[in-house]
């Protein structure tokens, strides 16, 4: 008996062995079904996808560069799909597929629920974030606005004042020898235009103290905050449990509302003052105002949409990402193509020194003399002011080169890098790319600027002579190319806005500036819905030596 029990396997030795048969077995199945998976994805154009978790890993390892990361994949395949835990993105940058997205299947892309829930805290029902008939009054209401002669002229007056003021601090640092921020004075100074030409407000952020506005600061950590949620999967556990980066975003928000209602309630009054004391004729005419009377009108234009104060603070918000975020942050990257094409830079200057005299001779103005020595710098500010004055919406059309290097700045550097949309229904893109409802498609203005299929080999170069004919005239590109401004029914109405702004900022300051960036400075976007500097632009100034 005892030698047939020795011969026989015991107790202890079966289940070990069984377990490991059964380890075996399950990972086997497991490895199978990785080989099945990976094999699924061979052709794949992306990054590679796991289940559950998508591509969330690449992604996120590459979130601080997503855009140049995108520009890799979309330079091999024109359109590339991302999986996430909880939808997927697929990414576009062939003009045709943008077409068909934003033009041609326009109704089947709208904003889309997802998009709406990253960015209902700070943009509300707001233009930006609206779609449907809600949207389509608003674009109504602002398109009859934006079209107003009143308003471009009032935006003439307001643009040239403020780019006096910088252009005052600017001589200010040149005579102390201070490094100064670019990015930061360009956010102060549009910041302060929109204010007062959206709103009648002077808020003074660009007074040669340079204060600290609380309301910008938010208003930036609230950008980049909602940016962080489009790759985030615990945002909203976060937002429920108020705590990391939803926590901050909550009080940022508050700071950003009561900055708001406050200039609300501060126009209101203003308007009730007016008609009190019978001077009708003293209500301002900014954008504001006008959606205020809207709202007391009532109407199926206004009444529904700006009759409280929380229509009118979405209002309120999405005009000023319009109008400070994007223009401040191409005119930050256009100074910085100035300074590292010096060969641009001078003949921009050319055109601009042809320009004052040619607009002076016209005139019978003689222009201020300047020199080096005793009372230059009222000479010298007397001399900015004078060619300020040249500067009328008309002059600033016939500036074709200045227009080109800001159009250039913008193809490779544009203000909303990438623009997602919601699919409504199943969908086929023109390239055969299949899209399903509920996901998200983004057109990808800034990977589309650097495609050779769409601007050439040069397409990588900074070079404002593609955008002039032979005949010496602006040369347009088709809006599904150049998507800087978006395009189809949702193309930006403010595009000739911000160019007036853009063009009599950079007139004056390319006239009588030259700008040195500061020796070790790094000069790299910051990921958030406008691409914006992730360490602003800290330059020196010299001023430009005149006859």
């Amino acid at each position: 008996m005892e030698e047939a029990h020795l011969g026989m396997p015991s107790t202890t030795a079966f289940f070990p062995l069984a377990g490991l048969h059964k380890f075996m077995a399950v990972f086997l199945v497991f490895l199978s079904w990785i080989l099945v998976h990976w094999w699924s994805l061979r052709k794949q154009k992306g990054p590679r996808s796991w289940p559950v978790i998508g591509a969330t890993l690449e992604q996120l390892r590459n979130y601080y560069r997503m855009h140049d990361w995108l520009v890799e994949y979309l330079s091999k395949h024109r359109t590339v799909t991302v999986d996430m835990p909880f939808t997927s993105y697929t990414y576009i940058a062939d003009p045709v597929n943008v077409e068909h997205v934003l033009k041609t299947n326009f109704n089947n892309y709208p904003k889309g629920e997802v998009y709406r829930s990253y960015m209902d805290v700070l943009l509300g029902d707001g233009i930006f974030n609206a779609d449907g008939e809600l949207w389509r009054k608003q674009r109504k209401t602002a398109s009859f606005e934006f079209a107003s002669k009143n308003l471009r002229d009032f935006s003439t007056i307001v643009f040239r004042e403020y780019s006096l003021k910088l252009s005052s601090i600017l001589s200010q640092a040149c005579k102390a020898g201070k490094v100064v921020d670019m990015q930061e004075l360009y956010m102060r100074m549009t910041l302060d235009s929109i204010c007062k030409v959206g709103f009648g407000v002077e808020i003074g952020t660009l007074s040669p103290e340079l204060p600290e506005n609380s309301f910008a600061q938010a208003f930036d950590a609230a950008n980049i905050i909602v940016t962080l949620r489009f790759i985030d999967p615990l945002w909203r556990v976060k937002k429920f449990l108020h705590v990391g980066s939803e926590a901050l975003l909550e009080q940022s928000i508050k700071l950003v509302d009561e900055f708001t209602y406050s200039v609300i309630r501060r126009r209101k009054a203003e308007i009730v003052q007016a008609r009190a004391s019978g001077k009708q004729e003293k209500i301002k005419h900014d954008i504001l105002s006008r959606f205020i009377e809207l709202g007391e009108a009532g109407g199926d234009d206004g009444g529904s949409l700006f009759g409280d104060d929380k229509g009118l603070r979405d209002v309120v918000l999405n005009f000023v990402i319009a109008g400070r975020d994007t223009t401040a942050t191409t005119l930050s990257w256009f100074t910085y193509m100035a300074m590292t094409h010096p060969a641009v830079a001078e003949k921009l200057r050319r055109e601009l020194a042809a320009f004052e005299s040619e607009r002076a001779r016209e005139d019978g103005v003689a222009l201020v003399p300047c020199s080096d020595g005793e009372g230059s710098d009222e000479a010298f500010a007397a001399r900015v002011a004078q060619f300020a004055g040249l500067l009328s919406y008309d002059g600033l059309g016939k500036l074709v080169y200045l227009h080109a290097c800001v159009t250039e700045t913008l193809r490779l550097y544009p203000a909303v890098p990438q623009d997602p949309k919601g699919i409504a229904e199943d969908d086929v893109l023109p390239d055969g790319t299949k899209v399903r409802a509920g996901g998200m498609v983004t057109y990808v203005p800034y990977s589309m600027g650097r495609m050779e299929y769409n601007w050439g080999p040069d397409a990588a170069s900074f070079r404002p002579e593609r955008w002039i004919g032979d005949d010496g005239a602006f040369r347009n590109a088709s809006p599904f190319k150049f998507t800087a401004f978006q395009a189809g029914p949702r193309i930006c109405l403010g595009k000739d806005s911000a160019y007036l702004q853009m063009k009599m900022a950079l007139a004056i300051l390319c006239r009588f500036f030259r700008f040195e960036l500061v020796e070790g400075h790094p000069v790299k976007y910051r990921m958030m819905t406008i691409l914006s500097m992730a360490h602003g632009l800290k330059v020196r100034v010299s001023r430009v030596p005149l006859a």
